[in-house]
């Protein structure tokens, strides 16, 4: 019965939807992996991020369903690289890479990495850079898929200002020159997200309420919506409810 009720609240929740106010990308930070597992007595924190991972194919369709054309999926942070006990981290890093090549086997979506590349480790930034370019084609052909892994807010920006040195440098510009040349619009174009939409929604699964340095430069608008349920919990209602309550709001970015 409760199940019946659910779909029928979510067919009720989908069609209230505007399709002119939906927003254009949704970036998501998948948190509370870990208390799932904790909470069912379900072993290691593995089964947790195993479960994690299964989700994002479910959030995913439900992104291809309403028609939203960009998603920032934010998986691993730099602290998590350097913070998680090792046993956890390379579980971890083993679900992120059989995850990445799944979505692009799937045939469904564009995959792009977005993360100090540097930061990873090969066997992990191989898997991620095939699943990039194997689906390389799939532009304008369902979800554009944003994954962030080993990814800080703080130095996507520092890449983006190193970028701007080293191009307009080598074209012979110099420091007061490429001083004078510094604009929004060039920092923007020079992020792992340059070419893309900011985000219009920043959810967050699991009741914590801040961005943990995620998308430091592109949020400076979005609207975010803060969500009790652990991410491997998160249902379609839950989504749905998120989407309705920012069609709810009167986006005055930044006024």
């Amino acid at each position: 019965m409760r199940n019946v009720i659910y779909r029928l609240y979510e067919r009720s929740l989908e069609r209230g939807l505007l399709p002119e106010d939906l927003p254009k990308h949704v970036a998501v930070m998948l948190d509370g992996n870990r208390r799932w597992a904790e909470r069912r007595n379900a072993g290691d924190a593995k089964h947790g991020h195993a479960a994690g991972a299964q989700k994002i194919f479910e959030f995913l369709t439900w992104c291809d369903e309403i028609g939203i054309p960009t998603v920032t999926l934010y998986m691993l942070s730099l602290d998590n690289l350097k913070n998680r006990p090792s046993k956890e981290l390379n579980d971890l890093l083993g679900i992120i890479g059989e995850l990445a090549t799944d979505l692009a086997e799937s045939g469904r979506w564009k995959l792009q990495l977005m993360g100090d590349r540097t930061a990873l480790p090969a066997e992990l930034l191989a898997k991620l850079e095939d699943a990039e370019t194997r689906t390389t084609g799939f532009e304008g052909h369902g979800v554009h898929v944003n994954l962030a892994i080993g990814y800080g807010g703080r130095t996507e920006i520092a890449d983006a200002m190193r970028s701007i040195l080293k191009e307009h440098s080598a074209a012979g510009a110099s420091i007061e020159e490429i001083a004078e040349m510094l604009d929004p619009e060039l920092i923007s174009k020079h992020l792992y997200t340059g070419g893309q939409l900011d985000p219009d929604l920043i959810i967050r699964t699991s009741g914590e309420q801040r961005l943990s340095g995620f998308l430091l430069w592109q949020s400076a608008s979005s609207e975010l919506y803060f969500e009790e349920a652990l991410w491997p919990d998160f249902r379609k209602v839950d989504f749905l409810r998120a989407i309705r309550a920012f069609e709810s709001r009167h986006r005055r970015y930044g006024a």
